[in-house]
């Protein structure tokens, strides 16, 4: 049996590789938008792809279905409730899809969406019945599936519910647990590093899955649900839309064309040293760098990218598409974007300092149900808001601190400060609210 779990690390999403060694074929499930480490899988097994598996129609990332079937001819299987436009192999409850002597049985388990559908994966030279389940975005480790991205949040919960308790549960707790994100991801709370699990581990100690009834779990499935995808609904249209070729990479550029959008992907600190005057900031070496670029960039947008070198350019551009954001007008280096404007970059005790003594308003840009409560003397405005919403009397005028949990979001949250004409802008980048906390005790 071939079987290899992938993991797009930026975004918490797996996709996973299943074949048969003896026939040298394999499917994939979920597959990424990239597809460098499945090809380098099937190259490294010797395997030859014969299709593509979706669980469901995702709304965090672009899947790489349309990029495979256009190269490769392979066919697409998905739920018949998906009411993609794509020719598609229609999934129903109880299809088998055999690879040699490794078979995968699909169970319809809706809930995080009308379609979703779960694996039973088996291996038919060791047994005839599921040793592991790739579960989706329905059952993941240490949580279930958010589920207000398709329909509404108290109708999918009771959906998922039954899903799980009429299907998932009804496993031996043997079986091994695969599910379709992993810690990093939007669309789980709690989720765990370790990316797999098995029924009975979840059934005793996830805390979704402890006897609580239908009404407490549609009550508790919708508490303190991470912000939605920035660019849900563009990635739920192109995931069920015609096939999309393999995005294009940017070129180098000589200048900066007129009125283009410019993202600096560099790290914080030599964002904040010097940057193009207006120039938007997301650090690409973070992770969680294509959802917060979401939140900065309108999804017609075509950016040209400020990069020390091509390979870093390049990388970010694929987490950029991943996320929907499929064109790119170019990539630049720093010298050539122009270092003209910088911030100065604050330790938490010059921030405390700053605003016991009144020399310094402040703007923590944190979500409000994160972890210590915000300064006294603090605008709590979630980065994803920062560049649209009302800013409470905050003085463009005055030097502005900006803090977060860690200092990423401080940075990207000023490059915003700056283009709404913010004069005096002062990240801290290095600690966060954690650290602030503790000095203000």
């Amino acid at each position: 049996m071939i079987f290899e779990q992938l993991i797009h690390r930026d975004l918490g999403c797996a996709a996973y590789v299943v074949g048969c060694q003896a026939c040298g074929e394999a499917v994939v499930v979920d597959p990424p938008l990239d597809t460098a480490s499945l090809e380098e899988v099937l190259r490294r097994h010797g395997a030859r792809l014969v299709a593509v598996l979706e669980t469901h129609t995702h709304a965090d990332h672009v899947s790489g279905h349309g990029a495979l079937a256009l190269e490769l001819g392979v066919p697409v299987h998905v739920h018949e409730a998906a009411g993609v436009d794509y020719p598609h192999v229609p999934l129903a409850d109880g299809t088998s899809v055999r690879v040699g002597n490794v078979e995968l049985v699909a169970r319809h388990a809706p809930g995080h969406r009308p379609e979703h559908t779960v694996f039973l994966v088996l291996d038919h030279t060791r047994a005839d019945e599921p040793w592991l389940v790739l579960t989706g975005d329905s059952l993941l480790v240490g949580d279930t599936a958010r589920p207000d991205l398709a329909v509404g949040g108290d109708e999918g919960a009771r959906v998922l519910y039954h899903s799980l308790h009429e299907g998932l549960l009804t496993l031996p707790d043997g079986v091994e647990v695969f599910p379709g994100h992993v810690a990093g991801s939007l669309c789980g709370r709690g989720l765990h590093a370790k990316p797999s699990s098995t029924i009975g581990f979840e059934r005793r100690f996830n805390p979704m899955l402890a006897p609580m009834g239908e009404p407490a779990f549609v009550e508790a499935a919708n508490r303190d649900l991470l912000p939605k995808p920035p660019n849900l609904q563009v990635i739920v249209a192109l995931n069920r839309g015609p096939f999309q070729p393999r995005p294009v990479p940017p070129a180098r550029l000589d200048a900066v064309p007129d009125g283009a959008p410019v993202l600096d992907v560099r790290t914080s600190a030599d964002f904040a040293a010097g940057h193009a005057p207006g120039a938007l900031h997301a650090p690409a070496g973070s992770t969680g760098f294509g959802n917060r670029a979401g939140w900065l960039l309108a999804a017609h947008d075509e950016p040209v990218l400020v990069a020390d070198d091509e390979a870093a350019a390049q990388h970010a551009a694929r987490l950029l598409q991943a996320v929907g954001l499929l064109r790119q007008r170019g990539w630049v280096p720093p010298a050539v974007a122009g270092r003209t404007e910088a911030f100065e970059v604050l330790e938490v005790e010059a921030l405390i300092d700053g605003l016991r003594d009144g020399s310094l308003q402040a703007l923590d840009v944190r979500e409000a149900n994160e972890s210590p409560a915000p300064l006294e003397q603090a605008l709590l405005v979630p980065l994803r808001l920062v560049g649209s919403a009302d800013l409470g009397g905050l003085d463009p005028d005055r030097p502005t601190a900006v803090v977060c949990g860690t200092g990423t979001r401080a940075a990207i949250a000023s490059s915003l400060l700056a283009r709404r004409g913010f004069h005096d802008v002062r990240p801290v980048i290095a600690g966060g609210m954690s650290s602030a906390a503790a000095c203000a005790r």
